[in-house]
């Protein structure tokens, strides 16, 4: 499977790209400065591009068997602004088509997870302020690919509320629109496992034209 990866270097990123990779997949990684840093490995080809513009994607995306995006709501650490997570979905679905490809693959938030039915994370008492804003940003991105996503085979992938670098178990649990927590009441996973996940649903197509999400 050919992966075009856009937010190829970052944190979440990596993990796909390399996970991928260990499966004999190609990675294309599509980074807004592409000059400026290092593929997260040898085999990974780097090309500038930018998620919020559907002309970058389509230019980008030819020949791809999928397009993930593993973008951050965040300023990164040269410099650049964060880009619009809702922006970004409206143009990674219009690039998609206008490229011909059919899967589409964005990483998500948990915030919009239901803790209750209708009840998301993000709008209960004891979230995050300093969250708000990104979780916001993951709705409507979420919201954008269930508005406009006809005619794509897309799926949006909800991390635990908790994800950070740990160990590749291969093992995860997986939700619908439900937040998940262990017998601890926590709700976490390692960026690896849920690049493990997010592989697991290119190679299974379980989950098309739906969010769903994952956890420990």
């Amino acid at each position: 499977m050919k992966i075009v990866l856009f937010g190829a270097t970052g944190n979440i990123g990596q993990r796909i790209a390399k996970e991928a990779l260990s499966r004999g997949h190609e990675v294309v990684g599509v980074v807004r400065d592409p000059e400026k840093v290092q593929p997260p490995d040898a085999r990974v080809t780097l090309v500038k591009g930018d998620a919020t513009d559907a002309a970058s994607v389509a230019r980008v995306a030819p020949g791809a068997d999928a397009i993930v995006s593993a973008i951050s709501p965040r300023p990164n650490a040269r410099g650049l602004p964060a880009p619009s997570l809702a922006a970004a979905a409206k143009a990674l679905i219009a690039g998609a088509k206008k490229a011909g490809v059919k899967r589409l693959l964005i990483v998500g938030g948990a915030g919009s997870l239901e803790v209750a039915p209708g009840v998301r994370l993000m709008d209960t008492p004891g979230f995050p302020e300093a969250y708000k804003a990104e979780a916001n940003e993951g709705a409507e991105s979420l919201g954008v690919c269930r508005a406009e996503g006809k005619g794509l085979d897309w799926t949006y992938l909800s991390p635990a509320a908790e994800i950070n670098a740990g160990k590749r178990t291969g093992r995860y649990r997986v939700t619908g629109d439900k937040f998940l927590t262990d017998s601890n009441g926590n709700s976490r996973i390692s960026f690896e496992d849920y690049a493990v996940a997010l592989v697991d649903e290119l190679e299974g197509r379980r989950h098309v034209g739906a969010r769903f999400g994952v956890a420990y």
